[in-house]
């Protein structure tokens, strides 16, 4: 089974930024899937792997960087491009999220545009 070409699982436990990612997605012509946790996040992706995932890397139980590595261990997942989308800024937290397996790394607060170009990018660079 194929992964829908614009299915992309987008999981922040803030409902705002949740809805405010999922909506400019939308917008560009993503088929959004929106979590709200990580554990969620993994059960998603590792049940039906997406195109590209948008992760939160601080999340209650299950963080982003959690749900990255078991995407890049599980065989069935370990190629979907994820984008972690956080408010942890520094070079050492930026380091450990390229680190752990992320396409790219998004620091908050960001542009909603700018992410939206930061996930074309991505998706454009595995065709």
């Amino acid at each position: 089974m194929s992964a829908d070409p614009m299915r992309v699982v987008v999981a922040d436990d803030d409902a705002d930024i949740r809805e405010l990612v999922t909506f400019k997605l939308r917008q560009a012509g993503y088929d959004i899937e929106a979590v709200a946790d990580g554990a969620e996040a993994w059960a998603t992706i590792s049940e039906a792997p997406p195109r590209l995932a948008v992760l939160d890397v601080m999340m209650p139980g299950l963080s982003g960087l959690d749900v990255l590595r078991k995407i890049r261990d599980d065989e069935r997942t370990k190629t979907v491009p994820i984008i972690l989308l956080t408010a942890r800024s520094r070079d050492i937290d930026i380091d450990a999220g390229f680190a752990s397996g992320a396409n790219d790394y998004v620091a908050k607060p960001f542009s909603p545009r700018e992410l939206v170009r930061r996930v074309t990018s991505v998706l454009d660079g595995e065709a």
